[in-house]
């Protein structure tokens, strides 16, 4: 007998196992696998199932229906589900229709996530930060910031309805699936902007529909497609705020200004429709002009007047005030108030205008001039005392200043600046103004006179009385005679006398008379000498009483002078007794 046949005769055991599974018709089903079976009735809300197993399995209707769908089974059904277990404790085959379309999701949607292709899903729950998205029985997780291109207020009408995402990352060990309504929506959008922007030109006129507003401008619709609006495009005039002018679903007529084909880009113009009203600015605005505008802005710099709708020019704070200065404009000024400026320059270019407010009063500092021309005496109140001189208020609302070197004649500035305090009124001379440098110089000195001037027949050599002042360490201060003037004797000058010479042996009020050693009237600059004076005495009385050749000695010369000085002042004195 040969092999074949004695093989065919004596059959193995896995041949019987074979024959065996055949005669059943099919393979034992394997626990954690999806298979095949059939319904073969509807018991409420459950659904019996065939599957080939000694006994069949039951499934709740709803793991077979999507969200948003009713019932569509019926018996005779064939169905796949995923067999967890072939028999529980009540002998009945544990069965899932959610498992099974979740395992053959997975499969599909691998595959889509490596081709990059979209995928069909269901919002079907709201869970924190997004939603839950059921992808024919795996479920994935939707991101808020993925929803929409936009921001959505309200959700509700994209849930439960069939609609394609995009899968963004997949980890099956973790179950995890995020996906995205957005990407769809861009490509989508991508594909239709490019075929929007192909049918338009820059400067064609278009009807589009405000989308949305911002604080730089507003999206406007024109066609499928949604091109910004700038602020600065709105209007000519100055637009604080787009939602001034603009609101939301608003029809407007606009002009495509530029189309960036790279980024396909589109920026819109509304203003660009009317006439520049900068056309000729030139002739209409001349240097110099005067006109009304109104206030539509204030900064820290200056502030903005409108002259006609689209036109505004510059106030700039330093043209704000001939006399407010370092105040800030609206100090000054307030939004909405008409105002009268001047034309001080137009740049075309630029599209600038600036304008001042201070030229349209009169400038005080020439009012002033007019009013109080050089060396006129005028009063008014200490405003401020600085390192430099005095501060005074004046008529017309204008300072003047009195330098250090104006305060006194005889003392020094810094001395002198000690008797004035800040809200005394003091009058003064004007010296000058300066129209241009906005300055007037006072002298507070000048209204006394220059002692220089009355000076008389000082000269150098004059004898002079003095009185003594004030005593210091090395020397005296003295006042001479009424002219007015004051001058330092050194210790060095008190005396001939070496031992004489200390300024403690004179007290205030005391009459000395000096001798005059220098006078510079243009450096205000006196010098006097006790000492020269005595030098000089000396030289006289030796000349008229003889010399130390003759014999006598000084002291005697100088006593023979004395005596003759005595006895000619005591005949004047009988001489005007006789009288």
């Amino acid at each position: 007998m040969s092999e074949t046949h004695s093989e065919t005769l004596n059959p193995s055991r896995e041949d019987f196992a074979a024959m065996l599974e055949e005669t059943m018709g099919g393979g034992e089903a394997q626990e954690g696998s999806v298979i095949k079976g059939t319904i073969i009735s509807i018991e409420n809300d459950l659904a019996v199932i065939d599957v080939g197993l000694k006994t069949e399995g039951r499934v709740p209707l709803k793991e077979f229906q999507s969200p948003g769908q009713g019932n569509v089974l019926v018996v005779g059904d064939e169905v796949e589900v995923f067999l967890d277990r072939i028999e529980n404790a009540m002998g009945e085959a544990v069965l899932s229709r959610e498992k099974a379309r979740r395992e053959e999701s997975w499969v599909r949607l691998e595959k889509s996530f490596e081709d990059n292709e979209r995928v069909e899903g269901v919002i079907f729950g709201r869970v924190k930060g997004g939603f839950t998205v059921d992808l024919d029985g795996a479920v994935a997780f939707l991101p808020g910031s993925q929803v929409d291109i936009r921001p959505i207020r309200d959700v509700q009408p994209l849930m439960n309805i069939t609609q394609p995402f995009q899968i963004l990352k997949m980890d099956k060990r973790r179950g995890n699936i995020v996906v995205s309504r957005r990407a769809v929506l861009e490509e989508t959008r991508a594909e239709q902007r490019h075929e929007i922007v192909q049918n338009l030109k820059e400067g064609q006129v278009v009807e589009g529909v405000v989308k949305n507003i911002t604080d730089y401008g507003a999206f406007v619709d024109p066609g499928g497609i949604d091109g910004l609006l700038h602020v600065t495009d709105i209007a000519w005039r100055r637009v604080n705020h787009p939602s001034d002018v603009l609101s939301i679903g608003q029809a407007v007529n606009v002009q495509i200004i530029k189309i960036n084909p790279e980024t396909q880009r589109i920026s819109l113009g509304i203003k660009q429709l009317e006439a520049d009203p900068w056309d000729g600015v030139d002739a209409k605005y001349p240097h110099g002009a005067k006109f009304k505008g109104t206030v539509t802005n204030i900064t820290d710099y200056g502030a903005f007047v409108e002259l006609e709708e689209g036109i505004e020019g510059l106030v700039h704070v330093s043209e704000m005030s001939w006399t407010k200065k370092n105040v800030h404009p609206g100090k000054i000024i307030s939004t909405s108030q008409e105002v009268e400026v001047m034309v001080l320059e137009v740049d075309r270019g630029k599209r600038r205008i600036s304008l001042g407010l201070k030229q349209c009063s009169d400038n005080p500092w020439l009012s002033f001039a007019d009013r109080f021309p050089q060396s006129t005496e005028v009063e008014g109140e200490i405003k401020n005392v600085t390192e430099f001189g005095l501060f005074i208020g004046l008529d017309g609302d204008v300072d003047g200043m009195v330098h250090l070197s104006d305060l006194d004649w005889t003392r020094s500035g810094e001395e002198a600046i000690a008797d004035y305090k800040k809200g005394d009124i003091v009058k003064a001379v004007v010296l000058d103004v300066d129209t241009d440098k906005e300055r007037i110089s006072l002298g507070i000195k000048q209204l006394a006179g220059d002692p220089m001037d009355s000076s008389g027949d000082l000269r150098r050599g004059a004898v002079v009385t003095c009185e003594v002042s004030d005593v210091k360490d090395n020397g005296i201060e003295v006042a001479i005679g009424d002219h007015g003037l004051s001058s330092f004797i050194r210790r060095s000058d008190l005396s001939r006398d070496r031992s004489e010479q200390r300024p403690e042996r004179f007290a205030v009020g005391d009459k000395v008379d000096a001798r005059v050693t220098n006078f510079d009237r243009a450096a205000r600059k006196i010098s006097v000498s006790i000492k020269a004076l005595e030098i000089a005495e000396e030289k006289e009385a030796v000349a008229q009483y003889g010399s130390t050749d003759s014999g006598a000695s000084l002291g005697d010369i100088l006593g023979a002078a004395l005596s003759r000085a005595q006895q000619d002042g005591e005949e004047e004195t009988a001489g005007e007794d006789d009288k």
